[in-house]
């Protein structure tokens, strides 16, 4: 029988605010779909997720919440995420170019630079994305 212990994390941007807000957006089912670079996923050496999977939700103290089960997966290039993924995320975006924006900080932002161990990292149009569609089907 497999257990919460048994499932890969599924985290949500890095623990503080950020994540606490996008884990309460999961909780509330409001947040049914996320996007994570595919260089993330390579740098980690991290498997893909894939239809069916399942994985632990983590809080910001690193404790499951939730499980989570992988509904949809998609590789695309950063400039052909539409407004349906967006909207899915759960964040109140009400475009693209808002979600895009916010994201591209994100990126750029300090902690990812570091965790890509790339200080200079940017992502542009080309740059390949993991669109994900999930739902919650424990909490814990």
């Amino acid at each position: 029988m497999t257990t919460y212990e048994d499932l890969p994390p599924a985290l949500f941007a890095f623990p503080g605010p950020v994540r606490d807000m996008l884990v309460a957006a999961v909780l509330s089912g409001a947040k049914t779909s996320t996007t994570g670079l595919l260089t993330e996923y390579e740098v980690a050496g991290d498997p893909l997720p894939v239809v069916g999977g399942r994985m632990a939700v983590m809080d910001s103290a690193e404790r499951p919440v939730a499980v989570l089960e992988v509904t949809d997966v998609r590789i695309l290039p950063l400039a052909e995420v539409d407004l349906e993924h967006v909207l899915d995320e759960g964040e109140g975006y009400t475009s693209v170019a808002e979600w895009r924006d916010t994201h591209e900080r994100y990126w750029h932002g300090p902690q990812m630079r570091e965790a890509l161990g790339d200080p200079q990292f940017t992502v542009a149009d080309d740059t390949l994305v993991v669109a994900e569609r999930f739902r919650v089907v424990e909490r814990l």
